[in-house]
């Protein structure tokens, strides 16, 4: 991958990371766009840092979660509990955010573990079909989501019980094109969340989501062979994680903001859009390539 190549798809990493219309489906279009996939059938090297690169900058970009809430993520529990109170529960009440954080993510370990252990993974990070028909079908869910699950109630606070049922929901966004923001935050929602809370919620789990993902693929580029870990590679790592990171720390605190204000809507709509352009694209036998 060429520095303009990096910069452009993580500029995209950052601007997507947090909203509801799926990262790693952008960057996908963006590596065809660019006729990076393409250069990947030919070079299995290439094939294998892309893929990896894919997870890496987005931890880049979810570390802007650990910047901008960094009172949250390093505060603990210091209010007092009842005298018997065993080790466990103090350790829990003590450590509860992080507890939260460990129930929540259980889930999406469990199935990411047996999704790139089957291959499934790999499969689907090749395939701008399955993008461009879960962006569509993700866009019409939330045309509609806001109605279905506007009664989250401030006073509503992630519990144990809520924190697992976002996990699942966190799940679906192992296919490429669903989102991970959007299937987390529409769980918290479904849990009786309001927006705000669904969604910085879902920022929170991104953190031990992503340097999960990101730690597994660096294990097995390191098992495979190491071609790909030549210099230049190593630096567009670097580069794409630092640029994704800036972005995403910019754009955080707006989606917040207008998520609270406007819903789903607009999303729903960019994603049917973009979505529909490249079915119409891929059926009429056209490349997504912009270069040969």
């Amino acid at each position: 991958m060429t520095i303009l190549e990096t910069v452009i798809i993580a500029i995209i990493e950052g601007l997507t990371e947090f909203l509801p219309v799926s990262s790693t489906g952008h960057m996908i279009i963006a590596q065809n766009l660019l006729g990076v996939s393409e250069r990947m059938q030919n070079d299995p090297a290439l094939a294998a840092f892309v893929h990896a690169f894919t997870f890496i900058i987005q931890f880049g970009a979810i570390l802007s979660v650990v910047c901008l809430y960094r009172k949250k993520f390093f505060k603990i529990n210091r209010t007092p509990l009842p005298q018997r109170a065993g080790m466990w529960q103090r350790l829990k009440h003590r450590y509860h955010f992080y507890w939260l954080l460990l129930v929540g993510v259980m889930p999406a370990v469990v199935i990411g573990l047996l999704a790139k252990k089957s291959g499934v993974l790999d499969w689907l990070l090749d395939s701008v079909e399955v993008v461009a028909v879960t962006l569509v079908l993700g866009g019409v869910f939330m045309l509609f989501c806001d109605r279905i699950f506007n009664n989250g109630k401030e006073n509503n606070s992630v519990n144990e019980r809520r924190a697992f049922n976002i996990g699942l929901f966190q799940c679906l966004s192992v296919i490429p094109g669903m989102s991970r923001s959007m299937a987390t935050i529409v769980g918290g929602m479904a849990q009786g969340l309001t927006r705000r809370n669904a969604a910085e919620f879902s920022f929170f789990l991104a953190v031990p989501t992503m340097a999960g993902a990101t730690l597994l693929d660096l294990l097995d580029l390191m098992k495979e062979d190491t071609a790909w870990a030549t210099e230049h590679n190593i630096m567009m790592l670097l580069l794409g994680s630092g640029v994704a990171f800036i972005v995403a720390l910019l754009a955080m605190k707006w989606f917040v903001g207008f998520l609270s204000k406007y819903g789903f809507k607009m999303f729903g709509i960019y994603r049917i859009i973009v979505g529909s352009i490249i079915i119409i694209l891929l059926l009429t036998g056209h490349s997504l390539a912009m270069v040969d």
